[in-house]
């Protein structure tokens, strides 16, 4: 299936957005320090990307289940939506595990 692998990104994506609502750990806690954070990550995370496409080190695969659609050579339309997932997740579960030890360090005597 063309682009079934960004529509899953996009899934996982909104899955996010559901936790991040519930329990206001990222955008609904601060949204445009949420924003700048996740903007810096993307930003840094393709430039990587771009340098290891230049030195040869990274290459898009073949896959059925992508959409074919490049931004520029051996860089596909899903990786920048990958990695705004991973910045996404990442910030999500860091948030979400300092609440939690922070509510541990409440509870001991």
């Amino acid at each position: 299936m063309s682009g079934g692998y960004l529509l899953f990104l996009l899934a996982a994506m909104g899955g996010m957005v559901l936790i991040d609502r519930g329990f206001r750990l990222f955008f609904w806690r601060d949204a445009r320090r949420a924003t700048v954070v996740l903007v810096i990550g993307v930003v840094f995370f393709v430039a990587w990307d771009l340098v290891g496409i230049h030195l040869g080190i990274f290459a898009r695969g073949a896959s059925s289940l992508a959409t074919g659609i490049v931004l520029a050579p051996e860089l596909p339309v899903e990786e920048p939506v990958f990695l705004a997932f991973l910045c996404y997740l990442i910030m999500v579960l860091v948030n979400g595990a300092e609440r939690l030890l922070s509510r541990g360090k409440k509870d001991a005597p």
